[in-house]
């Protein structure tokens, strides 16, 4: 039983959540219960659980003797990988990877020079497996294998900074580089430069070397929003 009611839960908000975050639904715009559940098919309970999900995301708010209320985009918790993933699906995919990467390029440079002074053994050997990871997968179209290297690769930097606010962005690195991929707003093959950038940044973390792995990234962050100039225009 749990698991159908997670199943029907998981289709409302399938269904909801890009419609409210592409601009189906404008803010202010009431949804009730009631005919929610005669839409969907399901009871009032599924649909007070997937609301309470969209609550927690800042999407909509609950008002008594009204009804659910699509809130103003601005008061949206744009930084939950869900609302991410759905943004990306959406019609203005281009405006939100560019948003996104630009976020990227102002946090990213920052994480490995403090990496390169706080990395351990044990990060400095994994980022070097996942640099090497998508050394081996950028060739052949190999693209949702090299995907799992490069999340790998963004993750194990952000952790190593010892930000915890930098490590939280984690999710977010990884929404990014998969709608990226999963959207096709990605060359068929990575671009070489690229991923001899990423190797280059785990060698200069393993070295100590904070400036020359924070240039080294901030080079991956421009030619991200480069790429995008030409594949997202």
């Amino acid at each position: 039983m749990t698991t159908q009611g997670g199943g029907l839960h998981a289709r409302v908000l399938d269904s909801l959540g890009p419609a409210i975050t592409c601009g189906a639904y404008p803010p202010g715009s009431v949804l009730r219960t009631d005919e929610l559940a005669r839409r969907f098919e399901v009871s009032r309970s599924v649909i007070r659980e997937a609301v309470r999900v969209l609550e927690s995301m800042h999407l909509v708010e609950s008002r008594r003797r009204v009804g659910v209320t699509v809130r103003a985009s601005e008061e949206w918790n744009l930084y939950d990988p869900q609302v991410i993933r759905w943004r990306l699906a959406g019609t203005d995919r281009s405006r939100q990877l560019r948003s996104l990467t630009v976020l990227r390029s102002a946090v990213e440079p920052v994480a490995a020079g403090l990496a390169a002074r706080r990395a351990g053994a044990e990060e400095c050997a994994r980022l070097t497996e996942a640099a090497l990871g998508m050394v081996a997968t950028s060739r052949g179209q190999q693209l949702e294998a090299y995907l799992v290297h490069d999340v790998a690769f963004h993750r194990i930097v952000l952790n190593a900074s010892g930000n915890e606010m930098f490590a939280r962005l984690g999710d977010v690195v990884a929404e990014i580089l998969t709608g990226r991929t999963e959207h096709q707003v990605m060359f068929q093959d990575p671009d070489p430069p690229a991923v001899t950038l990423h190797v280059q940044v785990a060698e200069a973390i393993r070295m100590r070397d904070e400036a020359r792995a924070e240039a080294l990234t901030r080079e991956i962050t421009v030619g991200a929003l480069h790429e995008l100039d030409i594949l997202a225009p």
